[in-house]
């Protein structure tokens, strides 16, 4: 597809020179494929198609789109000419400096030294905005920024806040036991998208939340680095241990703060401004005056910002909370103050009760917290959470390296009801029942089971939830082909009262490998395409002559007229305003528009060409 315009030729010579950093940004930022796509001139057509011009206006703000109409009326100016105009229309000139960089970077405009010129494809598109009822230059330039604020008022700040940390507290709660599910066990993902449906109700069993609300869950963790998705299984990342070593207002603030760096700088803005009064139609409101182009594709990325601050308790009802307002004007510190001020006070002690579950009257200490987690499972979350005790937690603290006199001893320091009588005696008889399976390395490769109970071993030969690990008899104990480690987890996960030794015999407690694939390396397709056009463009000897015939053969198919730079025979450079008919044989035939003749001109004597200034 051959350049068909000057601004074409004049976009494929900015982009010839542009470094690669500078084409990968904008390749990026204009999602071009690389198809079809031969040369520079190539690219400059797909970049001024009207389709793609009409996507990457979508994607500027009305002080750019303001300073890209301005830059279309004059043709050529520099940031003063430009910003100059906007004032006389009613508008600001202090985001012209900004917006040119934002214009050049994305193909919407051309410049030389401090002259931009703008792109006649994109001055026509811009033209037709008015009839499709969208803002002309004058609108762009003066409407004024619509009235956003609502202040919220006292009752209701209180009102706001007491939703939002709810809420903050069962998304950030409702996450870690996602982590933790996932250090236990990875999710799949299917390669149409989305989570694996056993992986997903596995999740939201573990998270006490809707299955719809799993998507989100990930999302807002894979934001915050929580997680990551490798060679198809989502695994937690390193950053998951500090972080759940972390109290409440901590969690929160990694989440919030993730939440916030993908929030554009605009809307950002726009939402600082927003602070302390509503959001909602408000909110839209704004956004549709900033993006006036924006349509379906700014709404929707709004809405997702607004669910996910909802979610985290930036916001409640379209109102911001204290934590929420202080997030966007104040920084993260102050945000996460003002969330764990929300919260119930930290405690480290809990009430044992008889029927074996523990009630903690808030959030827990983290270190409190991580041990109970060994010996109980965790029964009901809220601000006041509920855990249950039992002979197969017990077995798997235990299996773990906890030994019955300090889970008891642990226990009674943070109970505040000591130790009930129904407690005592599981801890009695888990501690007897603990290793009656036990699980070695063989000799002849593999692992050995035995017992001292013999119908357990019958119990293990026939249980269909540990088949896998393909048990068979041989002599009075149980083999398998696995390695002991493997059989161990599988045994401690069925919930039997399973130990390790070591090859004297000693208890010993395995370490759980945790599955952590390497991320795929992906071919830099992008680099790949930026290469291959510096290779069709630059000749061995980088002379620029080829450069130089393109660029005269192509305004000789599209019909327009070039300044061509010509060396004299006297060594002096001469200009003229001549329209290509053809290049052939090495000599250029064109119509010399200032001197109304025709002229044949030897390739070797151009030094230059460019396009006509506007």
């Amino acid at each position: 597809m051959p350049a068909s315009s000057d601004s074409a030729l004049l976009l494929a010579g900015q982009l010839r020179s542009s470094s690669d950093d500078t084409l990968r940004e904008l390749l990026d930022a204009r999602g071009v494929k690389p198809a079809g796509i031969r040369d520079f001139f190539d690219l400059a057509d797909a970049l001024l198609d009207a389709g793609s011009v009409e996507a990457a206006l979508s994607r500027l703000d009305r002080p750019t789109l303001a300073t890209l109409a301005v830059l279309a009326e004059l043709g050529s100016a520099t940031p003063e000419e430009i910003a100059r105009r906007l004032v006389e229309l009613g508008g600001p000139g202090d985001r012209v400096p900004a917006a040119l960089e934002i214009l050049v970077a994305r193909g919407l405009a051309a410049r030389s030294e401090d002259v931009a010129t703008s792109l006649t494809p994109v001055n026509e598109y811009l033209d037709s905005w008015p009839a499709r009822g969208l803002p002309g230059l004058r609108a762009l330039a003066a409407a004024p920024r619509p009235a956003t604020v609502i202040p919220v008022v006292g009752d209701e700040v209180s009102a706001v806040d007491a939703l939002a940390a709810e809420r903050a507290f069962e998304t950030t709660s409702a996450i870690v036991e996602l982590v933790i599910s996932l250090q236990n066990e990875p999710a799949h993902e299917l390669a149409r998208g989305g989570i694996a449906l056993p992986d997903s109700k596995r999740l939201a069993t573990a998270g006490r939340v809707e299955l719809t609300e799993v998507p989100r869950l990930i999302q807002i963790a894979d934001r915050a680095g929580l997680i990551a998705r490798h060679s198809g299984l989502w695994t937690p990342e390193d950053a998951a241990t500090q972080w759940l070593a972390g109290g409440p207002g901590e969690r929160w603030a990694r989440l919030a703060a993730a939440w916030l760096a993908q929030v554009p700088a605009d809307i950002r803005d726009a939402l600082a401004a927003l602070a302390r009064a509503q959001w909602g139609e408000r909110l839209d409101e704004y956004v549709s005056w900033l993006y006036p182009a924006g349509g379906d594709w700014m709404r929707e990325r709004v809405e997702a910002f607004e669910s996910d601050a909802a979610l985290l308790g930036i916001t409640a009802r379209d109102l911001p909370s204290t934590p929420g307002a202080a997030l966007l004007t104040d920084g993260m510190d102050a945000a996460a103050t003002a969330m764990t001020s929300l919260y119930p006070p930290i405690v480290r002690q809990v009430y044992l009760q008889r029927d074996l579950t523990i009630v903690a009257p808030g959030p827990l200490e983290p270190a409190v917290e991580r041990r109970l987690r060994l010996m109980a499972d965790l029964d009901a979350r809220a601000l006041a959470t509920t855990w249950r005790i039992s002979a197969a937690s017990l077995d798997r603290a235990m299996a773990a390296g906890e030994h019955s006199d300090a889970i008891r001893d642990f226990l009674t320091g943070i109970s505040l009801t000591g130790i009930p009588q129904p407690l005592d005696y599981l801890l009695r008889e888990t501690a007897t029942r603990f290793g009656l399976v036990r699980v070695a390395a063989s000799p002849s490769g593999g692992t050995r089971v035995h017992s001292v109970d013999a119908s357990i071993l019958r119990a293990l030969a026939v249980d269909r939830s540990v088949a896998s690990l393909g048990l068979a008899y041989d002599g009075g104990d149980l083999t398998s082909r696995f390695d002991r480690d493997v059989v161990f987890f599988s045994l401690a996960d069925a919930r039997y009262p399973v130990a390790a030794e070591d090859e004297h015999g000693a208890i010993v407690v395995p370490t759980r490998p945790r599955l952590r694939s390497r991320p795929p390396e992906h071919a830099d397709t992008t680099g790949e395409f930026i290469a291959r056009l510096r290779t069709t463009e630059v000749l061995p000897d980088d002379s620029g002559d080829a450069w130089i015939a393109r660029q005269l053969d192509i305004a000789a198919r599209g019909k327009f007229p070039l300044v061509v730079s010509v060396r004299m025979p006297n060594g002096t450079v001469a200009d003229y305003l001549l329209e290509p008919a053809s290049v052939a044989g090495g000599r250029l035939r064109a119509r010399d528009r200032g001197a109304d003749l025709e002229r044949t001109l030897p390739l070797t004597s151009i030094v230059a060409v460019a396009p006509v200034a506007q």
